[in-house]
């Protein structure tokens, strides 16, 4: 369990470490809503297409920067046990949802993530009440 008085010290570093790396988080957010990294992933699910599995290395881009944002604290378990680094075999057609699903799922949460981090960029400290995605940011750092 984690103090009060550390908990707040380490979501006032993660906010200035936000606003410290805005131009940064600004560009991967960029990419992360663009055709190619948000558009096309879908697109490839539904088509059926194994280009699909390309959306991976955004969701791992997203997923070290994340990490490196506060790498004093672990990233939640409900984060991390979503899977990426899978490799398409020709037989995933025969269950493309089961293979697919959790490539559109974790990098759909990795970029919720990354939205959550522009949207509080600018908040030098927790506003109060507490906002539900920034609350969702700080429980990816083990932070509530």
């Amino acid at each position: 369990m984690i103090k009060p008085e550390e908990r707040d010290r380490l979501e006032r570093l993660l906010l200035n470490r936000l606003n410290e790396r805005k131009a940064e988080l600004e560009a991967l957010w960029t990419e992360l809503t663009g055709h190619w990294g948000y558009e096309d992933g879908f697109y490839r699910y539904y088509h059926g297409s194994f280009k699909g599995y390309g959306v991976q290395t955004r969701t791992e881009k997203a997923v070290t920067f994340l990490r490196a944002l506060l790498p004093e604290r672990e990233l939640n378990d409900a984060f991390t046990t979503i899977s990426t680094g899978k490799e398409f075999d020709l037989s995933h057609n025969a269950d493309w949802m089961k293979h697919t699903r959790q490539i559109l799922e974790a990098f759909a949460h990795a970029r919720f993530m990354v939205e959550m981090c522009v949207r509080y960029a600018d908040s030098p400290t927790p506003p109060k009440p507490l906002p539900s995605g920034l609350a969702a940011l700080l429980y990816l750092f083990n932070l509530r």
